[in-house]
């Protein structure tokens, strides 16, 4: 393959069962699918199966499973909406969701990677590239021969991408590229990249990359302390060719990266409730078995008020998600809702997470369980995709008619 595989042999196998289960307290399986449980219990069993025995040690050694590829793109995590004649599962909506919800139950950086390759490289391909471009990228993404990453955030420029300095100019037979991006995920091992930059024009374009281009490198970011599972990288354009074969003929503006965020957002709102269900799970299936003045600690009132509180919050995620869900299956989801759906799983899983740590005291701190690894991840995933305050004000901005961001 392109990237350069880790054997699975490389990682030791934890001999602890992951006994996962789902908390549905509203009996929300009532309002799903059989394709759509049957997709879901797919998934959780491949994550209780591949993913969980060794994510512990990836994260603690800082490596990405690239073992773990093959199997992601026969779960079909990769573009799992994205029509069957490109490749994709052609699934709805509801089902992208529920496999985002168990891939990040076992890792959220597992889930970003994931999500990169479906929402970001595979959407805007396939909602704003050409026919021969769908034709030859799409099939290889959804195997998993090509993986890609997404080109738009950069060293000075975050919350307000449309303030970019990556830029193109036209050559004549070809664009060059000259600029670079920050904090993107799949960086160092990706075979392509979606990148935006501006044209002549001050336009935002969006553009194909792939590796072997000359002037074009990903050198990794190291020593973080969150999505450690994940590969996370810069990307550096220095007169980089590009042919013009490679431009997004679909879309020009910021409406075209933000598209593909909408997109990454929608599952990251399913995502996050998974880490928080983990979480929940852990906790109490720990305060079940841990003895404390001659009884379990699931007996005491403060305990179970934690308890009670994170599957209150957990179980209002899942019908926000849920009906997010049935109005982008209608095409009728709109950005905002989206966002509001995107922060308030994110901070229930924030919630959530530092309450599940508590009720294991000392031990929650540890690689025996994965609360811990789960909370420094959440704390990405509240900045990344839109931050946690740019959410609240696009909810503002689309409930009052006035931007706060100018």
């Amino acid at each position: 393959m392109p990237y350069q595989t880790t054997s699975a042999e490389d990682f030791h196998r934890s001999a602890k069962k992951d006994q996962f289960e789902a908390p549905d307290y509203y009996l929300l399986d009532e309002l799903l699918s059989e394709e759509h449980k049957l997709v879901r219990d797919s998934v959780r069993s491949w994550v209780k199966k591949e993913l969980s025995p060794i994510i512990e040690d990836c994260a603690q050694k800082s490596q990405f499973p690239h073992h773990l590829i093959p199997g992601l793109a026969e779960i079909g995590a990769f573009g799992p909406t994205i029509p069957a004649e490109y490749g994709g599962a052609g699934l709805d909506y509801i089902s992208y969701g529920l496999i985002m919800q168990e891939i990040e139950r076992g890792d959220s950086g597992i889930r970003s990677a994931a999500s990169v390759q479906g929402s970001l490289v595979m959407y805007p391909i396939y909602a704003y590239g050409s026919e021969e471009q769908k034709a030859h990228y799409l099939p290889k993404l959804a195997s998993g021969e090509y993986m890609g990453c997404f080109g738009l955030t950069e060293p000075n420029h975050g919350s307000d991408p449309g303030s970019m300095i990556t830029n193109i100019k036209d050559m004549g037979d070809h664009y060059l590229l000259n600029g670079s991006k920050m904090w993107i995920s799949n960086a160092p091992f990706a075979d392509i990249a979606i990148v935006w930059a501006k044209d002549e024009e001050g336009i935002i374009r969006g553009l194909i990359l792939e590796k072997s281009m000359e002037g074009y490198s990903a050198p990794e970011i190291h020593n973080k302390w969150s999505l450690r599972a994940s590969a996370t990288g810069e990307l550096v354009f220095n007169n980089v060719k590009v042919p013009k074969a490679n431009l997004l003929p679909g879309v020009k503006g910021i409406k075209g990266p933000l598209g593909c965020l909408n997109q990454a957002r929608y599952g990251i709102a399913w995502g996050a409730l998974g880490a928080a269900m983990d979480c929940y799970d852990t906790a109490l299936r720990y305060s079940k078995e841990r003895m404390q003045f001659g009884r379990p600690i699931a007996g005491f009132q403060l305990q179970q008020k934690k308890l009670a509180e994170m599957l209150t919050e957990i179980t209002k995620g899942q019908l926000l998600v849920w009906r997010l869900g049935v109005l982008k299956n209608e095409n009728r989801a709109s950005p905002a809702q989206i966002s509001m759906a995107k922060r308030n799983s994110v901070e229930t899983a924030l919630n959530v997470a530092r309450e599940a740590r508590q009720m294991l005291g000392g031990m929650g701190i540890t690689g025996e369980f994965p609360i811990m690894r789960h909370m420094m991840n959440l704390e990405s995933v509240v900045t990344y995709e839109g931050t946690h305050d740019i959410h609240l004000l696009i909810t503002g901005l689309d409930i009052t008619g006035l931007s706060a961001f100018a």
